[in-house]
């Protein structure tokens, strides 16, 4: 325990020193984003400035970074925002989709522990886990302190949410990226955010040629999916308590569909979130859609019979007549991990789904066709 303290008072220290050299600037060359609209970036001849824009009050900051190569001195001046000493070497990584990234990045060295590892589902990761060479801090919603500080992190990446702290993680000092990319509205958009986590590893350049590849992908697939003119109605997801709840026109799952070349009928619902409702106004809008998609966890993988079992008014839907009914099962496909940083991946997915004569020899990675039984 006593190590801990000392840990925990080093680390404070390290910190308020740097707040000491914090003070505001302007100017610098911006890094220009296509997509992503909660990110600007401007490079200073000493360092980078990161302002991340907050997405629940866009008229505010999220949060403020000056990025300084951590073999560089400190400048006598820096601009005000957390200081981060690039490239991060060793971090601790609440999510799997940002555990995934890195590893795609070629960061994996600097991940030095993990949150929720049981719901990690890269093997190269579990196994340096299971070898003790990345630490597992336990939950996310609490993890082990003791654990955090005996890994010396550099810096703690995790997802915000609206008005929301992190508990005692926020009194080590240890910097915290608020990985704010989910509340992006399109999925290059989301994608894009893969451009600032390569600036904080010292992996610019295989992020922006990743992003490049993805882009290239996903843009190439949208065109030719748009250019048919079949516009294959769609109906998503599955009645969850007393509401039914689907993906708001604005939202990036809803983007997806229609960069499908769906027809997807609650693209009117212009939010960027998730809408309930009723299974009578769902059953109005879709009893007649050509496909029913939705994603699900659970032991065993729905099957028509499961489906009829758990609600025999799905059955009065025409894609369960038609037998067009794809599911996703979470539980082992790497959907969470991949999809925000691989769109093109996804859409690839919907595309040979909706639209299969333009991608005929392509077996889907995600969906597949409900089995009868």
């Amino acid at each position: 325990m006593k190590k801990t303290i000392f840990i925990l008072s080093a680390i404070c220290g390290l910190w308020l020193q740097s707040c000491h050299n914090q003070h505001q600037t302007i100017g610098g060359e911006p890094i220009s984003f296509n997509y992503a609209t909660n990110l600007k970036i401007s490079k200073l001849d000493s360092c980078i400035v990161v302002e991340l824009r907050n997405p629940w009050d866009t008229a505010r900051l999220l949060h403020a970074y000056t990025l300084v190569p951590a073999d560089s001195a400190l400048p006598h001046t820096l601009p005000t925002g957390t200081l981060i000493r690039t490239p991060i070497r060793r971090a601790l990584v609440y999510t799997s989709v940002h555990t995934g990234l890195l590893v795609s990045l070629g960061a994996l060295n600097q991940i030095a522990g993990v949150c929720d590892a049981e719901y990690l589902q890269q093997p190269i990761v579990c196994q340096r886990i299971t070898d003790g060479l990345i630490v597992d801090a336990g939950n996310a919603m609490s993890p082990d302190i003791e654990r955090v500080a005996e890994m010396h992190p550099d810096a703690v990446l995790l997802s915000p949410f609206e008005n929301g702290g992190y508990g005692p993680i926020e009194k080590m000092g240890i910097p915290i990226v608020e990985c704010a990319d989910y509340m992006e509205v399109s999925p290059l958009a989301c994608a894009e955010w893969m451009r600032f986590y390569g600036l904080l590893f010292g992996r610019a350049d295989v992020a922006d040629s990743l992003f490049c590849v993805v882009e290239r992908n996903y843009c190439s697939l949208r065109d030719s999916a748009l250019q048919t003119t079949a516009r294959p109605s769609l109906l998503t997801d599955l009645k969850t308590g007393a509401a039914w709840y689907v993906p708001g026109g604005c939202s990036t799952t809803g983007r997806f569909y229609i960069d499908a070349g769906a027809d997807y009928l609650f693209a009117d619902f212009q939010k960027s979130g998730a809408v309930p409702l009723a299974f009578e106004t769902v059953f109005e809008r879709a009893n007649n859609a050509d496909f029913w998609l939705f994603k699900y966890n659970r032991a065993t993988d729905y099957t028509y019979t499961a489906l009829a079992t758990e609600n025999d008014l799905y059955t009065q839907f025409s894609p369960f007549d038609n037998r067009k009914i794809y599911g996703c099962n979470t539980s082992y496909v790497p959907y969470y991990d991949e999809v925000p940083f691989r769109p093109d991946w996804f859409l690839r997915d919907l595309v040979r789904i909706f639209h299969p004569e333009l991608l005929p020899d392509y077996e889907t990675r995600y969906f597949s066709k409900l089995k009868e039984k």
